[in-house]
């Protein structure tokens, strides 16, 4: 007999080593091995063939999880779960922690009633947030956006764009409307003809779609398509039937639509927020290019023979904290040239390690008059009764977005309202500058269009800082974030941006400490206790200087007055729509860029053009 193959043979080697058993006690297993080795070749191999299937599945499904992931991962993020579109509110004051990315962190306070629905969001040079005050009833469309996405609402309805390719829109609404009406229409006998018109219509608009995404893309004849479909609507219209299946459908496909610009929305503002915290490449690309040539050229001292006039307390001393070479450049510049004399000028511009050499070059290829720069890096001030975590990381002026809601009415009306205030690094200024006894503090988001000189003129009467207030937000809108402390209900906030600050007094008073003691009342980061601390270190001790002599809202504002800007002696761009961003009000940016030097030749080579 023939062999049948593999198993075959090993079953004939099994019943003849079971025979050989019978009688012979060790030659079964000598048989039994030597028959199973035998019939290796066809049962090995036929677990190698297994084993090796197993592995090509598991690599399989390996690699598909894989893709999967990569492509959960983005859409994840787009949707906001990344650090949170939607953060839980567990703290009872109101703020919402969220992680740090870098410089800037996001702040969301509620005065009273319950918590709303918060956005997380930040800016490029400031530290964002948030301040309402909610009550009953409701917030229209355009105010509810503002008050959840910000600023990103205003910038959108300004650059709101005219709807494109309505010819596709209008097909996939008709679309929409057929399939709602097609399951009902089709379940009657009596209307057949309409059913067959229906799902050919049906079949050629998803077809025509499947191909255009566009109007530009759709086929000739496409108004014929239109107007056949329409027609079979009308008529589906018309015939009774059950209203609730129609009524479903339709409500799944609001749903559906809700669900899509909600996403689109939430996307936009994320990629909004993303583009104002973002320093611009080109920005980057400057700071770079100025370090590397710092190294690159010989030794430069620069501020050697101009030492002494950082200490004479006899000149104007100017005080900038910055990161952003342009931002600063731009802040000395308009200050010099709108100076009767620039001779007594000192300008002291405080920067992290990181942009301290870039500036350093910046300020020695450009001058501004006879004015003198001196520029420190707050890494290596030796400032030993401080915490030297402090001055690792720099603190820029901290920004609040206040949206005061009316509620005296059976509507709510919002209102938004940005306010500025010192940094923590501020609080260093009588330690930093010992020898001086008066400064101008400038944020470096402003611009000057008028001498300055007259605010060193002022007699504060024994205040300490002098700004301007802003007296739409007061401190009892503020209660139950600036705690139980003692204060005036009634006290405008104050701003910073233009800030006279009396450092003789401020040593006096020792306001240093009264801020420590301040921001170590209880948990919060760093970010969230200085608007306390700074609203109530200077309570009492702020001077009101004329609301001439600044002009806030110039990054968030887009109704201004153009008048009232030429008059102001300081314009202040608060807000995330900065002036060298693309995001930037074009309307405001002139006022900005007629300040900038733009003759430095790696300017145009880094392609700075804001």
């Amino acid at each position: 007999m023939k062999p049948r193959g593999p198993h075959v043979l090993a079953s004939g080697s099994a019943i003849h080593a079971q025979a050989q058993s019978r009688g012979n006690g060790d030659l079964p297993t000598l048989i039994m091995c030597k028959s199973t080795g035998g019939g290796g070749g066809g049962g090995g191999g036929a677990v190698s063939v297994t084993t090796g299937k197993r592995r090509w599945r598991s690599l399989v499904i390996g690699v598909l999880f894989l893709v999967i992931l990569s492509m959960l991962v983005p859409l994840a993020f787009l949707l906001g779960l990344h650090n949170g579109f939607h953060s839980p509110n567990p703290n009872p004051n109101g703020y919402v922690p969220v992680h740090k990315t870098s410089i800037v962190s996001d702040l969301k306070i509620y005065d009273k009633y319950e918590n709303s629905e918060t956005f997380n969001h930040a800016e490029n040079s400031k530290i964002a947030g948030t301040v309402a005050a909610t009550g009953r009833g409701g917030v229209d469309e355009n105010e509810n956006c503002e008050l959840k996405f910000g600023s990103y609402c205003l910038w959108r309805r300004e650059h709101r764009e005219e709807m494109k390719d309505t010819m596709v829109k209008k097909l996939k609404d008709q679309l929409f409307v057929a399939r709602a009406y097609y399951p009902s229409i089709a379940k009657l006998p009596s209307q057949d003809k309409l059913t067959r018109a229906l799902r050919q219509n049906i079949q050629e608009v998803e077809r025509v779609l499947s191909e255009s995404a566009t109007d530009v893309d759709l086929p000739p004849g496409i108004e014929k398509k239109i107007q056949r479909m329409e027609a079979a609507i009308t008529k589906a219209k018309s015939v009774p039937v059950d209203c609730s299946n129609v009524d479903k459908k339709f409500r799944q496909i609001l749903d559906m639509t809700n669900d899509e610009a909600n996403f689109h929305m939430k996307q936009s503002a994320f990629l909004y927020q993303l583009a104002v915290q973002t320093m611009p490449k080109s920005l980057h690309c400057l700071s770079m290019r100025l370090t590397v040539e710092y190294f690159k050229s010989p030794s430069v001292v620069m501020e050697l023979s101009q030492a002494d006039r950082f200490s004479d307390p006899s000149l104007h001393h100017y005080v900038i904290f910055s990161t952003n070479v342009l931002a600063s450049s731009v802040v000395i510049n308009s200050t010099v040239l709108c100076a009767r004399e620039s001779k007594n000028q000192v300008f002291h511009v405080l920067t992290d390690g990181q942009n301290y050499f870039a500036m350093k070059l910046w300020f020695f290829r450009n001058t501004f008059k006879e004015a003198t720069v001196q520029v420190l890096n707050i890494e290596q001030l030796n400032l030993e009764s401080h915490d030297k975590a402090i001055l690792i990381h720099m603190f820029l002026p901290v920004e609040y977005r206040v949206s005061l809601l009316n509620v005296d009415g059976p509507s709510i009306h919002s209102k938004m309202q940005y306010i500025s205030v010192f940094s923590h690094l501020h609080y260093l200024l009588p330690e930093i500058f010992q020898s001086l006894t008066k400064v101008v503090v400038l944020d470096d988001d402003v611009v000057v269009q008028k001498d300055l000189s007259a605010l060193w003129d002022i007699n504060m009467g024994g205040k300490v800082n002098g700004a301007v207030q802003s007296c739409s937000v007061s401190l009892g809108q503020l209660k139950s974030y600036l705690g139980e402390n003692s204060y005036d209900k009634n006290s405008c906030a104050w701003m910073s941006g233009l800030n006279i600050v009396d450092l003789a007094r401020w040593r006096e008073l020792d306001l240093t400490k009264t801020y420590q003691r301040l921001v170590s009342m209880g948990e919060e980061s760093k970010e969230a206790v200085a608007l306390r601390g700074s609203l109530l270190t200077f309570q009492d001790l702020v001077y009101a200087l004329d609301g001439v002599w600044a002009l806030s809202g110039l990054g968030h504002d887009y109704g201004l007055n153009i008048e009232a800007i030429k008059k102001a002696a300081v314009l202040h761009y608060n807000g995330h729509m900065k002036p060298w961003l693309e995001l930037g009000i074009p309307r405001y940016k002139k006022f900005w860029k007629k300040f900038l030097n733009q003759e430095d030749q790696l300017l145009s080579e880094c392609n700075v053009h804001p």
